[in-house]
């Protein structure tokens, strides 16, 4: 089907967003915009630092370098990540992720695209929770 992967991209709910081996934005879909609260416009060209918070953009960068030199990531295929990650606003919140290396022909990493969700509601609860549990012991 013509498009089918275009209009997935698209659409989906979820973020999706691709970085280049330079960890500039190229691909930023509207579940990223609604996610995050910037528009393509806003953000392709430019460093994912956009929804890094500066606490852990060392760490971010340096697994970012590693991955994109050694084409090996710390985290295995489908694996799911939790980070902190920022808004437009300035707002923190939790997102989940999964992460997709890219490669050219040869073999040489030329990204990463990674699928993300906002699990902030579901965070907050859950440490609601565990103070609440706590609190009764």
């Amino acid at each position: 089907m013509e498009g089918f992967a275009e209009r997935l991209v698209a659409g989906m709910g979820e973020a999706i967003v691709f970085a280049d081996a330079a960890g500039a934005i190229r691909v930023w879909n509207t579940g990223a915009e609604r996610i995050f609260g910037f528009t393509a416009e806003e953000t392709i060209g430019r460093s994912l630092d956009l929804i890094i918070p500066a606490p852990q953009r060392t760490r971010h960068w340096e697994g970012f370098a590693a991955t994109m030199r050694t084409g090996q990531s710390r985290y295995r295929a489908g694996e799911v990540l939790a980070v902190p990650a920022l808004r437009k606003d300035g707002a923190r919140i939790s997102v989940e992720f999964t992460i997709v290396p890219f490669t050219d022909d040869a073999g040489a990493m030329v990204g990463i695209a990674a699928v993300m969700r906002d699990m902030t509601v579901r965070f907050e609860e859950l440490r609601a929770l565990r103070k609440a549990l706590a609190e009764k012991s």
